[in-house]
C-alpha cells in the first residue's frame, strides 16, 4: 500500500502547494515580480541539473526525483504567464463584435510568447534526459503540456465555470478570448481521453512484474493526469475551485503598504 500510497499523497499536496505558492507569489506588488521570476529561474536551472542526474536513475527515488524537477521547470512557464512577463504580443482584449478567424488569432497573440517558452522548456528537459532510461520527467512535463493545452481551448471554446479569479488584474484582457457555455465539443473528448490515460498508467503502475520505478512513475503520472481531468470537471460544474486555494489568493487582499 505504501509503494502507491505514498506517490498519491505527494503528487496532490504538491499539486494543492504549488499552485496555492504560485497564486500567492502573483498577488502580491508588482515590485515583487522580479524578485519572483528571478528565484523561479534559480530553481529551473536547479531542476533541469536535478533531471540530468537523475536521467540514469530507474528507483522508485529516480522516479520521484524527475517528477519534481519537471515540476520544478514548469512552475517558471505558470509564473512568467501570471506575472505577466511572458504572454504574447497583443496586450488588449477583443472587442465584442470580434469573431471567427480574426478572434482565432487574436487569442494566438494573446499567449504566443508563453507557448513558443514552454516548447523551449519541452526542448530543455528532452535535451538534458536524452536517450535515458528514466523519462519520468519529460513525461510529466508533456503531460502538463497537453492538459493545459486542452485547458486553454476549452476556456476559449466555453465553459460553465471560468474561473476568472484565477487571472490577475494585469491579465484581465484575456478574459476576453473567455466564453462561458453549458457545454463544447471539445470537452468530452478531452476528458474522455485524458481519463483513458489515467487507466492506462494505472494498470501500468499494478502491473504484475512492475519494478519499484515503473510502478512509482507511473502513479505519480497517473494521479497527475486524475488532478488535470479534476481541473477539467470543475470547469463545467457549477461550482468553484477557487477554495481550495484561498490562502493562496490572500495575498491580493493584502493591503498595499504605503510608500515613503
Amino acid at each position: 500500500m505504501t509503494q502507491f500510497g505514498l506517490p498519491v499523497a505527494y503528487v496532490v499536496l504538491v499539486w494543492w502547494l504549488a499552485t496555492g505558492c504560485i497564486l500567492y507569489l502573483d498577488g502580491l506588488p508588482k515590485r515583487t515580480f522580479p524578485l519572483s521570476l528571478a528565484a523561479s529561474t534559480l530553481v529551473t536551472a536547479a531542476a533541469l541539473v536535478g533531471l540530468a542526474r537523475s536521467a540514469a536513475d530507474v528507483t522508485a527515488v529516480g522516479a520521484f526525483v524527475a517528477f519534481t524537477c519537471a515540476l520544478g521547470v514548469w512552475s517558471w512557464m505558470e509564473l512568467s504567464f501570471l506575472t505577466g512577463y511572458v504572454t504574447g504580443p497583443r496586450r488588449v482584449g477583443c472587442a465584442i463584435d470580434c469573431h471567427g478567424a480574426r478572434h482565432v488569432w487574436h487569442a494566438i497573440e494573446a499567449v504566443l510568447y508563453h507557448e513558443l517558452a514552454i516548447l523551449g522548456g519541452a526542448v530543455a528537459v528532452a535535451v538534458v534526459t536524452w536517450r535515458s532510461p528514466n523519462q519520468i520527467g519529460l513525461m510529466t512535463f508533456a503531460l502538463l503540456w497537453l492538459m493545459r493545452t486542452s485547458a486553454k481551448l476549452n476556456l476559449f471554446l466555453g465553459v460553465r465555470n471560468l474561473g476568472e479569479s484565477f487571472l490577475p488584474d494585469h491579465l484581465a484582457y484575456l478574459r476576453t478570448f473567455l466564453r462561458r457555455r453549458r457545454m463544447n465539443p471539445l470537452f468530452p473528448v478531452s476528458v474522455t481521453i485524458a481519463s483513458a490515460g489515467v487507466a492506462v498508467l494505472g494498470y501500468h503502475a499494478v502491473a504484475a512484474g512492475s519494478s519499484g520505478y515503473q510502478a512509482t512513475g507511473s502513479t505519480l503520472l497517473a494521479v497527475l493526469l486524475a488532478l488535470a481531468v479534476l481541473e477539467h470537471g470543475f470547469m463545467m460544474l457549477p461550482i468553484s475551485s477557487e477554495a481550495l486555494w484561498s490562502w493562496g489568493f490572500r495575498s491580493r487582499a493584502a493591503p498595499a503598504r504605503p510608500t515613503v
